[in-house]
């Protein structure tokens, strides 16, 4: 690391004012710090602060989200195994599964963090370290299966429309990723129905594949609930195969368990709300308990007991990675309890009444995205009234 401090050193003069490569001083600047803890201080209007630096909060989302993009490497290995009937070895499954994530990786990173270096560069900004996080989020929410180039388009709008047009980093309303998601579900709505095939069937990555399966659908559990016919819901994925997560479903969303040793990261290093993650769940657990109670054939989804609504699809993901994003969600605490309690129950309302739309909380975050400002001003307003009202009385 000295050498590399050293040949920094000696090519940063290049960068800056006056240089022959000054044009290109935010892509050097954003690299340096990337690689180094700038050595900068303040000179005037001194705060506090604490080691917890905003690169340090990204790498450590992005070690809480490893869980998951580790499992979901073998589990589109596994996916793909079992679709074409073949045996496999751990390692076997897991190279292939890594060789299916690659690139999409390579893709959600160039596209995202190319734009935010060009934007940087026209505007003269730092270049921030937000899309670290986006760039990893993006290939666990977006099936295995959507070609490279949708992913890349889908990427650019979400980046350029969704953060770039709001001021970047901090200032954007809503969660970049899952606007990367509902472009692809508006734009392209056969890879993103939410019962078409998660399973990657490439015989280019190796192993087989491709055509040797006839008829083969590959549908998510929730898929699955939705095309239910009859007076008892029948499905072949129990609530523990979702607990697990070897069942189709987007790279990051299947493994209950991956997602809770995420969380237990989050939380214990304090950098995702309990108060948001606790009542996103609490939400979905009551709106899942509600429409079991009054469980129908007509909307076979009620008839998923509460526990098996937390489990299946992307609730519990989105519980803990994306309600849980600090800049687009609400601010107060009481306002936490109310974005996350509503989180809950309109992911399960949009899941269970919505028979074109299986799964429902990419909408339910995205839809309290618009409103986690107007909680947060109806919760301060309240305070002021409470307080104006006491202070009359004394």
């Amino acid at each position: 690391m000295k050498s590399l401090r050293k040949f920094m050193d000696k090519i940063k003069p290049h960068f800056q004012e006056g240089g022959k490569l000054s044009k290109l001083e935010s892509v050097f600047d954003g690299m340096e710090t990337f690689l180094f803890t700038p050595n900068t201080t303040s000179r005037s209007g001194v705060h506090i602060h604490d080691s917890n630096d905003m690169k340090r909060t990204m790498i450590t989302v992005v070690v809480a989200l490893l869980p998951c993009l580790l499992f979901a490497m073998y589990n589109i290995g596994f996916q793909h195994f079992k679709a074409i009937g073949t045996d496999a070895t751990f390692w076997q499954m897991f190279l292939y599964g890594l060789l299916a994530m690659l690139p999409v990786i390579v893709v959600s990173y160039v596209v995202g963090l190319g734009i935010e270096f060009i934007g940087a560069q026209i505007h003269h900004k730092e270049i921030q370290e937000g899309f670290l996080v986006t760039g990893i989020l993006i290939p666990l929410i977006v099936p295995i299966n959507t070609p490279l180039w949708m992913t890349a388009v889908a990427t650019a709008f979400a980046v350029i429309f969704a953060k770039e047009i709001f001021g970047g980093t901090g200032m954007n309303i809503f969660n970049v990723a899952l606007i990367t998601r509902a472009f692809l579900f508006f734009a392209y709505p056969s890879k993103m129905s939410g019962d078409a095939a998660f399973v990657k069937l490439d015989s280019a990555l190796g192993y087989g594949g491709g055509n040797v399966v006839d008829g083969f659908s590959g549908a998510t559990p929730l898929g699955e609930v939705a095309i239910n016919v009859g007076d008892k819901l029948t499905l072949d994925t129990t609530t523990m195969d979702a607990f697990i997560g070897l069942i189709p479903g987007s790279p990051g969303e299947t493994s209950m368990i991956a997602i809770l040793i995420g969380a237990a990261i989050l939380l214990f290093t304090g950098i995702a709300s309990w108060r948001v993650m606790l009542s996103v769940f609490v939400g979905g657990l009551a709106m899942g308990a509600l429409a079991h109670g009054f469980a129908t054939p007509t909307y076979p989804a009620s008839m998923l007991d509460p526990v098996a609504q937390l489990c299946f699809g992307g609730f519990a993901f989105a519980a803990v990675f994306m309600a849980t994003d600090p800049v687009t969600g609400a601010r107060t605490k009481i306002g936490q309890y109310i974005y996350g309690f509503l989180i809950g129950v309109f992911a399960i309302l949009i899941r269970v009444y919505n028979g074109g739309y299986p799964e429902g909380a990419m909408l339910a975050v995205l839809l309290m995205n618009a409103f986690a400002p107007l909680i947060d001003y109806c919760v301060v307003q309240v305070n002021i009234n409470r307080r104006m009202k006491r202070a009359k009385s004394q």
